[in-house]
């Protein structure tokens, strides 16, 4: 199957339709579904690694379980590298805030895959080695690791389910662990599914 979409960049419907028949894109919920997750997570396809560059107060905001106050958040302000290692540290089969594997492992792709499990599970499934070259990730597999995670994480029956809001949800708390900006995400998701059609 192919498609074309007006909302989406070029480059990124030209890839999708080299790998659509492989992986069993055979709709257009599937593609709609898949494409805004994408859409979202990286900025309509801009941002292929994930931005860890925050103020104290957008730290907050963003990673409430983290920081209790200003004071121990401004001790990650601006600071990457020392943040990934902390929010991700012994998590996604992550070494400790000392192995440097959070930030190493951050995400990166559309959907910023994320954890040295995950990059260890894509790595077998490319057969490239995205864990000794996490960039990888980003430079040249950007949208196949996002499939992957798709594949892997059971998504595609429950975009076969519908396109409504819960629907969307559902998708979401697979993709995100939780709804975060769901409501952007279902904009996302009947923009692009008004103007995808297949040829």
């Amino acid at each position: 199957m192919q498609f074309e979409c007006s909302v989406i960049p070029d480059k990124v419907i030209i890839e999708l339709n080299k790998i659509a028949d492989e992986y069993k894109i055979n709709s257009v919920l599937r593609a709609a579904h898949f494409l805004s997750q994408c859409s979202y997570e990286s900025s309509n396809f801009t941002k292929l690694f994930e931005d860890l560059n925050y103020s104290k107060e957008r730290l907050m905001q963003v990673f409430p379980h983290y920081f209790k106050d200003l004071e121990q958040a401004a001790l990650y302000e601006h600071n990457p590298e020392k943040l990934g290692d902390y929010i991700y540290a012994n998590r996604l089969g992550n070494g400790d805030v000392n192995s440097g594997d959070g930030y190493r492992y951050r995400g990166r792709g559309y959907l910023h895959l994320t954890g040295v499990l995950n990059y260890r599970s894509f790595n077998r499934f490319i057969k490239d080695n995205v864990v000794t070259n996490p960039d990888l990730v980003a430079t040249h597999y950007p949208l196949e690791s996002s499939v992957w995670f798709f594949g892997s994480s059971s998504i595609w029956p429950l975009c076969d389910k519908g396109s409504s809001s819960s629907d969307i949800e559902a998708v979401t708390r697979r993709v995100n662990g939780g709804i975060n900006g769901l409501s952007n995400r279902i904009i996302c998701f009947n923009t692009i599914f008004s103007h995808l059609k297949t040829l």
